[in-house]
């Protein structure tokens, strides 16, 4: 295979999985387990994260940290203690910008308000609180461990101790009607996140709503009146959408997914973490063990990876597509030949298609998708397909 050419690499970003929950969300395709015993190994797991972390810094010599993410499972099932640690231990041994967006995941049910200050004097500046809903019907359907009182409750705590949140919204739920979705929006917008993500729920693979299939799920068009709605009642309330499933304050968007979007590179350390990482000649691909027992007793002897992959040429197009046309501002055309070593006329005939097809449209060196181009994003990708 042909060496690419990688001028300069693109912005780096560290991902961190914690994969434990307290139930498994039937909706839900992450890589989550439940806990069986009463105490989790949490120090444990931080010492193989560090490991992990120890075993891959000959992949990322000298480059800078601009983000860091701990997902999940869910990570508030930590201490403030382990979370502090875990930190501190990245500190010592990356060089992290100090105006790093540091990000958690919590969800309601687990986050105790002691923890909330702990986390942000950790150097967490940022939380993801997945609230789902504010509806107790629909939060037991989803199978969540909180109620909506408890939702907001918790919401409330982490004001007090972040300028900087998002919250985590499902819409398309079994039964659920427009009024309703945009219910959830209102009381979300009404506890002040500076960053809201809504997603449609989607039956994926391998999960429990996929072998049981919910009863009354809203049609696709109803969807797509729901999220209308939301995108209007966002914008109204100063959330502007900026991806696909995304909404921010001004200055206010996720800059870890961001990074995503437009191609960048991140070191995902942790159980099934995976990871995208650029060289100058080429750009490859990890996984580590997605089971968590397997993972800490693996990465010891440095056997937790268990993909290990050079991308190939021609499937970095799709690649490249598939984050960046979720952008509602699109890119610089520019960015494709930066992010893959790859001349822009590799694609340019594909790009023709989906202008005549009215899905983008580009003005100078910028491309955008338009409003029917992002409500098909699927279609768009299709095109780019190896």
């Amino acid at each position: 295979m042909q060496s690419l050419n990688l001028t300069q690499l693109p912005p780096l970003s560290l991902y961190i999985h914690i994969p434990w929950c307290v139930k498994k969300c039937p909706y839900c395709d992450f890589n989550s387990h439940t806990f069986k015993n009463s105490q989790l190994p949490e120090m444990q797991y931080v010492d193989c994260l560090i490991a992990d972390l120890e075993q891959s810094l000959p992949l990322i010599w000298g480059r800078q940290i601009n983000t860091i993410f701990i997902g999940g499972g869910t990570p508030s099932l930590f201490s403030g203690e382990a979370i502090n640690r875990l930190i501190n231990e990245l500190r010592m041994r990356l060089r992290i910008s100090p105006y790093a967006e540091i990000t958690m995941e919590a969800n309601p049910g687990t986050v105790e308000s002691r923890y909330i200050k702990e986390y942000r004097d950790a150097g967490i500046n940022r939380l993801s609180v997945g609230i789902q809903s504010f509806n107790d019907v629909h939060l037991q359907k989803l199978g969540r461990i909180h109620s909506a009182s408890e939702a907001e409750k918790a919401i409330e705590n982490v004001a007090k101790y972040f300028d900087n949140f998002n919250l985590d919204i499902i819409y398309g739920l079994p039964e659920q009607s427009i009024e309703q979705a945009k219910s959830d929006i209102e009381k979300a917008i009404s506890l002040h996140p500076t960053h809201i993500s809504a997603y449609n729920l989607t039956i994926e693979p391998n999960t429990e709503f996929a072998k049981f299939v919910p009863k009354n799920l809203p049609s696709d068009d109803l969807c797509y009146q729901m999220q209308d709605e939301i995108v209007s009642t966002l914008s109204n309330a100063g959330y502007y959408r900026y991806e696909v499933s995304a909404y921010a304050k001004q200055n206010r968007q996720a800059q870890h997914n961001l990074n995503y979007w437009q191609f960048g590179d991140y070191l995902g350390i942790g159980a099934g973490a995976h990871s995208k990482l650029s060289f100058h000649d080429k750009i490859i691909r990890q996984a580590r063990i997605k089971h968590p027992e397997q993972y800490m007793k693996n990465v010891s002897t440095n056997q937790h990876i268990q993909v290990n992959n050079v991308v190939e040429h021609n499937d970095l197009p799709f690649e490249f597509m598939m984050n960046a046309l979720r952008l509602v501002d699109g890119f610089n055309l520019t960015l494709f030949n930066q992010a893959t070593g790859l001349p822009i006329s590799m694609v340019l005939s594909k790009i023709t298609q989906l202008q005549q097809q009215d899905l983008v449209v580009i003005q100078g060196n910028h491309l955008k998708p338009t409003n029917q181009g992002m409500d098909y994003l699927n279609n768009m990708l299709e095109i780019f397909l190896n």
